[in-house]
């Protein structure tokens, strides 16, 4: 599990700031789309460089969870990013999906092409 958790970090640092991705695209880029949930536990255990803030649900909703004041810390850091959101308090994803177009990432471990 170490190493994915190694794979979604590198990838979520790529997602560029004023951006977002949801927990089920990181999987997809990965080539392991059934790991959504993974990629959340990956981000409660990211270390500091990792941008996690950029990622948000399918819906564009926030994180509960978020250190320290959970959605309210969350969306505060979006929208020092530019990041707009939609009158219910989600993400306008239409506006500000990353593609991951331009995603770099190299596969490790085991299962490494």
């Amino acid at each position: 599990m170490k190493e994915t958790f190694v794979q979604i970090h590198q990838l979520v640092r790529q997602i560029p700031a004023g951006r977002v991705a949801t927990y089920g695209q990181i999987a997809r880029l990965l080539g392991r789309p059934r790991l959504s949930r993974v990629v959340g536990y990956a981000m409660h255990d990211a270390p500091p460089d990792v941008p996690c803030h950029r990622v948000v649900n399918r819906f564009g909703g926030l994180c509960g969870a978020f250190l320290p004041c959970g959605k309210e810390t969350h969306r505060m850091l979006l929208e020092m990013e530019g990041v707009g959101f939609e009158p219910d308090g989600t993400v306008d994803l239409d506006r500000f999906l990353w593609d991951g177009g331009e995603a770099e990432w190299k596969r490790a471990g085991p299962d490494a092409d």
